[in-house]
């Protein structure tokens, strides 16, 4: 193994960029009034910098014994004698320059292809800068997308706007975002804003690209249309337009039906005519948007799962194909109150915590799958052991914690919905045996109407949570 002395290489390179001999060529960097000639060296720059190397190709000392001269107009005298220290001893000298010379320094590096530098200062910036890129983002972000190389920046960019949409579509310089970065932000899944509201935004920077067109739908010709739908072509199928309400869909996209193909704008038509009928593949579902409070859950972690059982207790849907395709309706919050992997499964534990309880939601997760199950009830729990009669209990699955896979089934013997007797809840068909602490429980189809799991019989779950449901 070769022993490598670099610092001393490196103090010997930045002595040879100070010396005022043996230079080949001189650099003018920087505009009028702050122009300045820095010497250097050809064979030092073109295998530090594949964009010297290109530039000095045509620009080597003639016969005449001329020096060879480059210019760098884009590039400040400060910033590029910080990019030659690095060309030549390795050296990055971050401590002495304020961020926005820093992000300058990055802008250099990437004009010369120092793809090393670029993707250290993208980095750095990222890591130690997030305060400073944040006051400064529009800067930040109109520069960077004039780039390919600056990915990182990009994406924190992107990441920026998804998390705080409010602070990007609501500036005046909105429509001035490129093609390119309005993609990027509307394709995201975790975008934090109503899809109504992001469908308004892409037509507002539609508009802007075509300052011909009048923003009354009603006025625009055939020709109009398809200018528009050229200009969108590339946002149009992002935009999650079966998560709107049927208010949203004839209000804000009938108006604007000539932008889309015909079948797609049949199918979105049909959804909200005609609910039983079969949804198409591939429909995006809502975006997962993050709401806090909403529920604290070990076993649920998809608010579309929520917002379906929400659904449900309201009586807003029943059996509608495209209930899990709707935008999230969460008018609850989900109060924790037991929770088997915390406070233990005895049912003593369960009637401690839970009796006299009533609005509550039960989610069980069956011991290795990734099935959950549970049912709601509106009733206070009791101890009384007896058969309770109601006709708005349910009970439901979920596998893989996926609202597409949600099945609820309605009670059918409304004198047998529940059972209050000194087991944990016992939804009739779901019961649960945890006088001791064993976790056991049964399925089998009997008082509700649909079977919402393959298999009948007793099985083993691995946790179960009891939440009491709240308006907020």
């Amino acid at each position: 193994m070769a022993t490598q002395f670099l610092s001393k290489l490196s103090q010997n390179y930045i002595e040879l960029l100070e010396d005022n001999e043996y230079y080949d060529i001189t650099i003018e960097v920087g505009k009028d009034p702050n122009i300045k000639i820095l010497r250097a060296h050809t064979n030092i720059l073109c295998y530090r910098s594949p964009y010297l190397r290109r530039t000095l190709v045509s620009s080597k000392k003639n016969k005449d014994n001329v020096l060879a001269h480059i210019k760098l107009p884009n590039i400040s005298p400060e910033v590029f004698q910080v990019i030659l220290k690095y060309i030549y001893g390795g050296i990055l000298p971050l401590n002495d320059q304020d961020n926005s010379e820093i992000f300058k320094i990055l802008l250099a590096a990437d004009e010369l292809l120092l793809q090393e530098l670029v993707d250290y200062l993208q980095t750095y910036l990222i890591e130690n800068k997030f305060e400073w890129m944040e006051q400064h983002f529009e800067l930040i972000h109109r520069t960077s997308f004039q780039s390919n190389s600056l990915i990182k920046i990009q994406q924190f960019c992107t990441d920026f706007m998804v998390k705080s949409p409010e602070k990007i579509f609501k500036s005046l310089d909105f429509t001035s975002l490129p093609e390119k970065s309005l993609v990027q932000l509307i394709k995201r899944d975790d975008l934090q804003m109503k899809e109504i509201e992001v469908w308004e935004h892409v037509l507002k920077w539609g508009l802007e690209q075509n300052h011909t067109l009048l923003p009354d739908s009603n006025t625009w010709s055939n020709d109009d249309f398809k200018k528009m739908e050229n200009t969108l072509q590339h946002c149009l199928p992002l935009i999650r337009f079966f998560s709107l309400s049927s208010k949203e869909f004839l209000e804000k996209v009938h108006p604007y039906k000539n932008l889309f193909k015909r079948q797609f704008y049949e199918n979105l038509l049909n959804s909200h005519l005609d609910p039983d009928s079969e949804p198409t593949e591939n429909i995006p579902l809502p975006r997962n948007i993050k709401i806090d409070g909403i529920i604290n859950s070990n076993i649920i972690n998809n608010l579309n799962i929520i917002s379906t059982i929400s659904r449900r207790i309201d009586k807003m849907v029943i059996n509608n194909k495209f209930d899990h395709l709707r935008e999230l309706y969460l008018p609850y919050k989900f109060e924790l109150l037991l929770r088997g992997s915390r406070d233990g499964f005895y049912s003593k534990k369960f009637y401690e915590l839970c009796n006299g309880k009533p609005y509550t939601v039960t989610f069980i997760k069956v011991k290795g799958t990734e099935e959950i199950l549970g049912g709601y009830n509106p009733l206070k729990w009791e101890a009384s052991n007896s058969w309770i009669k109601n006709r708005d209990c349910f009970i439901f699955s979920v596998k893989n914690n996926n609202a597409k896979n949600v099945i609820i089934s309605n009670i059918k013997n409304t004198d047998r919905a529940l059972y209050y007797g000194y087991s944990s809840p016992y939804f009739s068909d779901i019961a649960m045996f945890s006088s001791y602490d064993n976790k056991y429980i049964s399925y089998g189809r009997g008082n509700y109407e649909k079977k919402i799991r393959d298999s009948e019989g007793g099985f083993y779950m691995e946790d179960y949570e009891v939440f009491q449901i709240i308006k907020r």
